[in-house]
């Protein structure tokens, strides 16, 4: 099914909002509230499977193990179930660059190349242009599963749910009004922050805000560089952690590894050709001395993540590079295909699209390996002032704070790419798409626990393999 595209420059204002509020044609509002499971409903189980089957097989079942770990760690992890659940829906047509994964883990502080703290949304693996109410759903469905985790009441987990929502539709017709570069040029930094929060919060919520931005400017390139790698004989190299980081030297002792080495400088020489030239000037004052597997996040757990680590002037002077894998994006199917023929850069173009700065040594490339497969490849930076949101520490209200911030930032990624007068027609002055969606939220989470629940059952009866770490 074709997503078409919402937005059109000639049209007027007064067009585009009238496009907008035609859609509700197509799927009113008050629709978005229900989500029954087909009985058609492809097995989730086979979903992710099928994404296994193109992973390091000796990695697959640490994944399980962690979405096993709680209902909110496998959501994490199946963002292809439910774009399969999203996709055989009807949907508004109104279309925004998606991040594709949208939920609350995924908005954090990052450090722009102008090293100001900003918060934004961080992972893009699935990044694809689709409707826009796609994203939302994940992200409000994520809110309901993260408060029934910490034990909250349904009223308290709604309240979160309605706070994100809210602060998404007031903030899509804030943008609305304005000039399209001042669209371009807005950004959540870590002032704004301060001044969206300080009438909400309270003096121990002010506190806890205060801490999370400086220990985000404490996680650089220095600590990482600091934390993960050790002086040997050859000289600085990574740290083996097995199986969660296992050095290029290891690999090589089995079979797996062979010929990583010349596979891996390939992926450097490809993506420094990508970078600009300025960018690339930068990059050849470093040089390549260790490299090792990574194993990373939930969902993309057995995708192929190598760290690479490069030193300049000297022992003092690192760059931590990362380079992951990127497989097509789980809403391709769902939205008629995918015009980029690298995954890898369609990664690097939708983050680019949807951050207000994005990391100076963002690129991609394309390798072909020793078993004449060919990969595409995204790269950046390991770390860089990453302050990552705790919330089963939070309380409802605190959580409630947390809800605004990921919606009013959402609501900024989709502005910059789709036509934020037309959805904010289409969402209305009033509430009744917040609504909607909290029920939404709370059938998808209902839905999310029986999937985690058949995955249980699965290990147990030993259908698939599951592994710990």
């Amino acid at each position: 099914m074709a997503i078409p595209n919402a937005f059109t420059a000639s049209l007027s204002p007064a067009e585009r909002a009238a496009y907008g509020r035609n859609a509700r044609k197509h799927v009113t509002r008050s629709r978005h509230e229900w989500f029954d499971a087909p009985r058609e409903r492809p097995d989730p189980l086979e979903v992710i499977e099928r994404q296994s089957a193109t992973r390091l097989p000796e990695l697959v079942p640490i994944r399980y193990g962690r979405m096993l770990e709680s209902p909110f760690r496998f959501y994490r992890g199946a963002a292809a179930i439910m774009a399969t659940d999203l996709g055989a829906a009807p949907n508004t047509g109104l279309t925004v660059q998606l991040c594709g994964d949208a939920h609350l883990l995924n908005f954090r502080l990052l450090a722009s190349p102008e090293r100001h703290l900003v918060f934004d949304i961080n992972d893009f693996d699935e990044t694809l242009a689709g409707p826009f109410e796609w994203d939302v759903k994940r992200l409000a469905a994520s809110f309901a599963i993260a408060g029934r985790a910490n034990g909250f009441s349904v009223e308290e987990q709604n309240g979160t749910v309605r706070a994100c929502l809210k602060a998404y539709r007031q903030r899509m017709w804030d943008f609305a009004g304005m000039r399209t570069l001042d669209i371009w040029y807005a950004q959540d930094d870590a002032d704004r922050m301060r001044e969206l929060l300080a009438s909400s919060m309270d003096r121990a919520a002010r506190r806890r805000t205060a801490a999370a931005t400086a220990r985000a400017r404490t996680r650089t390139q220095l600590q990482a560089f600091a934390k993960i790698t050790r002086v040997t004989a050859e000289g600085r190299r990574i740290a083996p952690d097995p199986p969660l980081v296992t050095p290029l030297g290891d690999l090589r002792t089995d079979p797996s590894g062979d010929g990583e080495e010349t596979e891996l400088q390939t992926i450097l020489d490809g993506y420094a050709r990508a970078l600009s030239s300025e960018r690339r000037h930068l990059l050849r004052r470093y040089h390549l001395v260790d490299m090792a597997r990574k194993v990373v996040g939930v969902g993309s757990v057995g995708t192929r993540c190598w760290i690479l680590l490069l030193l300049g002037r000297d022992d003092a002077d690192p760059l931590l590079l990362q380079a992951k894998e990127a497989q097509e994006s789980v809403l391709a199917t769902h939205t008629g295909g995918d015009r980029y023929d690298n995954q890898g850069r369609r990664v690097v173009a939708g983050q680019r699209l949807i951050q207000t700065t994005s990391d100076i040594f963002l690129g991609w490339t394309h390798v072909v390996g020793l078993d004449g497969r060919g990969r595409d490849f995204y790269v950046r930076q390991l770390r860089d002032w990453k302050g990552i949101a705790r919330p089963d520490t939070m309380d409802p209200r605190l959580l409630r704070l947390f809800a605004q911030l990921c919606g009013a930032c959402l609501a900024r990624a989709h502005a910059r790419s789709g036509d934020p007068v037309a959805i904010a027609a289409y969402l209305g002055g009033s509430d009744r798409f917040d609504r909607a969606l909290t029920g939404f939220a709370q059938a998808y989470a209902d839905q999310n626990e029986r999937d985690f629940e058949a995955l249980g059952a699965a290990v147990r009866s030993g259908r698939i393999h599951a592994g710990s770490l």
